[in-house]
């Protein structure tokens, strides 16, 4: 027998978002594992020394894998040098502008700041409208017509491999950039981004557009690519990673729920990868308590998980189970994966009306 398919409109501006908004769950109280107060304090505390030094690693490992990329131009070790260089460059680069756009990773503000800026334009991101989409997508996590970092199901295979080389979202994100050079806005944006920093996005944009053409003509004068291969193209090339675990935070899970234990996914990852997703693989956590720094995480997961499904084991295992779950999904739209509590934890809450998981 076959599954009645019910596809949604996943636009913010579709209509969805004023289904969601009947049913509740516009900018709902959200279901939050009981941690004592004084717990919870210590875990917010923000300081500048972690982020420091692991800011200092990470550009201390960037510039000697350029140095070894350098010298390896023209042989067979440029292909390894230069992924090094490139996942150093995009995959950690991409995990800073998420948590600095959280404002969390350093105690002091300016320090965030920097750190952003320099990563969105290491991702070819617009700064300004990703932090505004981002905050949407915490506020309304993965509630179709509100989120608009929500990953449509079932998810395209081709837009998937697209993006193993940011070739899909890139290419978007470069034409978005090129209407804020001209002081313009796309449809999502205009909803997201308050009137008081459009001026902003605009300059942001323009100093990007300044920073490639300078590189571009770099190239043309010295006739080789290689410039690029340092600044530009480690976006594109070097974003392999970040794309895997990327995929393993929600694909598969439910939608239009008010727990995050429901729509989210933590995942155990080797040092190597919590190093350059910077702890961002306890998803669960993050999105629940997103005050909380990065490293902070660890800690925090340890005062959850008894209220929270077990972790995911490692980074294959979740990968082939979101895989496992596209593919489902291709056949069954409504199909998403509920994981088992332990006897330890609270029932899941499921809507407006479930406030410990049982419907009244």
């Amino acid at each position: 027998m076959e599954t009645a398919m019910k596809k949604r409109n996943y636009s913010i501006h579709g209509p969805e978002k004023q289904l969601a908004k009947e049913a509740g769950l516009a900018s709902a109280e959200w279901y939050t594992c009981d941690i004592p107060r004084q717990r919870l304090k210590e875990l917010m505390k923000r300081k500048d020394g972690p982020a420091i030094r692991d800011t200092i690693i990470w550009f201390g490992l960037l510039i000697l894998s350029g140095i070894a990329a350098y010298y390896a131009w023209g042989t067979w070790w440029a292909i390894l040098a230069f992924f090094v260089y490139g996942t150093l460059y995009s995959t950690a680069a991409d995990a800073r502008w998420h948590e600095c756009g959280h404002g969390t990773a350093f105690k002091t503000q300016w320090m965030n700041e920097i750190v952003y800026q320099i990563a969105s334009f290491m991702v070819l991101r617009p700064a300004t409208p990703s932090y505004y989409s981002h905050v949407w997508h915490h506020t309304d996590t993965f509630i179709v017509g509100l989120d608009p970092e929500i990953i449509a199901r079932p998810p395209l295979w081709r837009i998937i491999l697209a993006n193993l080389m940011r070739i899909h979202g890139g290419i978007l994100d470069q034409k978005r950039m090129l209407m804020h050079c001209f002081g313009k806005l796309n449809q999502d944006e205009k909803a997201y981004i308050p009137e008081s920093k459009y001026r902003k996005t605009f300059w942001e944009a323009r100093i990007h557009a300044l920073i490639i053409l300078g590189v571009i003509i770099w190239c043309i004068s010295i006739e080789s690519i290689l410039p690029a291969m340092f600044i530009g193209l480690p976006t594109f090339y070097g974003t392999f990673m970040y794309i895997l675990y990327a995929m393993t935070q929600h694909v598969g899970l439910n939608e239009n729920v008010l727990d995050h234990r429901l729509n989210t996914r933590t995942v155990y990852m080797n040092v190597i990868n919590r190093f350059l997703y910077w702890n961002m693989n306890y998803h669960i956590e993050h999105h629940m308590f997103p005050m909380v720094p990065y490293h902070a995480l660890p800690a925090l997961h340890e005062e959850m998980k008894a209220d929270c499904p077990p972790a995911t084991p490692s980074l294959w295992v979740a990968l082939k189970i979101v895989y496992s779950a596209i593919q489902t999904q291709r056949k069954d739209y409504n199909f998403s994966i509920t994981p088992p509590l332990p006897t330890t934890a609270r029932p899941y809450r499921f809507g407006p009306e479930d406030k410990q998981g049982i419907l009244i």
